[in-house]
């Protein structure tokens, strides 16, 4: 089994923005748990993050044909980007969307995400479980 984990804008700043919503870990070490976790559960994890639109979308076509499944944290994007949408929905392979804060309890535009009608499951609250957690799927 082979897992890509996604994580899009401002994702590259955990440990520094908002710690009092988004926790003390950096993405280097979130990732680090994640590729623990995985390996323990006999999985290939490979990572990619962006503050680029686009380059989430060209990583995304590109999965279609290496991966069994996807983890993404699309972040802001999650709440209007369409086009991150229509490539997940073109893709074809299970697709878990996960966030590390409740955005239900968030501001109001948080509430609403454009990607999840496309996506297997979602994932959010949890802090950084929410990737651990969106793993045992893939089991």
């Amino acid at each position: 089994m082979k897992i890509l984990v996604i994580n899009g804008p401002n994702l590259n700043l955990l440990g520094e923005r908002e710690p009092g919503i988004y926790g003390n870990d950096t993405l280097e070490s979130l990732c680090g748990e994640i590729s623990q976790r995985a390996a323990e559960l006999g999985f290939e994890c490979d990572f990619f993050q962006s503050n680029h639109e686009g380059a989430i979308i060209d990583t995304l076509h590109a999965a279609r044909l290496e991966y069994d499944g996807i983890i993404i944290n699309a972040g802001a994007y999650t709440h209007y980007s369409y086009a991150i949408r229509d490539a997940i929905a073109a893709i074809h392979i299970p697709v878990i969307e996960v966030h590390i804060s409740n955005v239900h309890t968030r501001e109001e535009f948080r509430h609403h995400s454009v990607i999840s009608p496309v996506c297997t499951g979602v994932i959010a609250g949890l802090g950084k479980k929410s990737y651990l957690c969106a793993l045992e799927y893939f089991r």
